[in-house]
């Protein structure tokens, strides 16, 4: 793993004529918010040693060199999931690698269907804490550095760079819940009755990544920002297909968007 994580960022360095110190994650259907990014280098994530590839419709696989706002930023357009058969430390490697690149600051975006009976299709929820329901955890195995073997997870989502989102979404008249994300692995949608039982359990969100991503930023001492686009209404037992969740959240997209932009442009 660390023989890997240096060949890659050495790799990386050789790349980049800027050195970002904020990096993005972009989900399900919220490619077209790369569009917002003034882009300076591309590359494709089948170029890049030891990367996995994303094997999603809609996720693009390509990370992203420029700035948004007035930041220099990295952005991985399309990530990668447990579900697609990848281990957790192949979701997680980009993190590792983002860390030795000098990346302080993780922004997180995800699909995610509703759970609390008060959101909407295309409402965005800003992360206040995660339930972990996948079958593995990405520190699972020998410890790798700088992280502890037992780190912190009480203060995961940072509440300074959340309360900032806040003030920014009342500034720009954006609606912005907050709620608790549930990760599970997928690939299956909820059935209706885990969407009850997941509420239950007191998430108002539930998606199928993010979580592994987290975990390992802040094993790193990364701040981080998640915000789910509601793509769907699950309690209520309708059909879900992928083509609605991306088209509800390429809707969203603008909103989201704003809100990142401004936040970035404060850091």
């Amino acid at each position: 793993m660390l023989e890997k994580i240096k060949q890659t960022t050495e790799w990386l360095q050789t790349k980049f004529t800027t050195s970002p110190r904020i990096a993005l994650i972009l989900g399900s259907g919220l490619g077209n918010l790369a569009k917002e990014i003034q882009c300076e280098q591309l590359i494709p994530y089948k170029e890049i040693p030891n990367f996995p590839i994303s094997t999603v419709e809609g996720h693009a696989g390509c990370l992203l060199i420029g700035k948004l706002g007035n930041k220099n930023v990295l952005a991985m357009n399309g990530r990668f999931h447990y579900y697609e058969g990848y281990s957790m430390d192949e979701v997680t490697f980009p993190i590792r690698v983002f860390f030795e690149l000098g990346i302080r600051t993780l922004f997180v975006s995800n699909a995610a269907g509703g759970t609390n009976p008060e959101f909407r299709i295309g409402d965005l929820m800003l992360i206040t804490d995660h339930i972990n329901m996948m079958p593995a955890n990405p520190l699972r195995g020998q410890n790798v550095p700088p992280g502890p073997r037992f780190p912190d997870m009480s203060h995961t989502y940072s509440k300074e760079l959340r309360e900032k989102a806040l003030k920014i979404a009342k500034e720009k008249n954006i609606s912005l819940h907050e709620g608790i994300y549930l990760g599970t692995q997928g690939p299956t949608y909820e059935t209706p009755a885990e969407y009850r039982m997941y509420r239950l359990l007191g998430a108002d969100a539930v998606g199928m990544s993010t979580i592994p991503e987290i975990i390992v930023a802040r094993h790193c001492g990364m701040e981080c920002l998640g915000i789910s686009v509601i793509t769907n209404i699950g309690q209520k037992g309708s059909f879900v297909t992928h083509q609605e969740v991306e088209a509800a959240a390429n809707a969203a997209q603008p909103k989201m968007t704003t809100i990142f932009r401004e936040l970035i442009n404060e850091l």
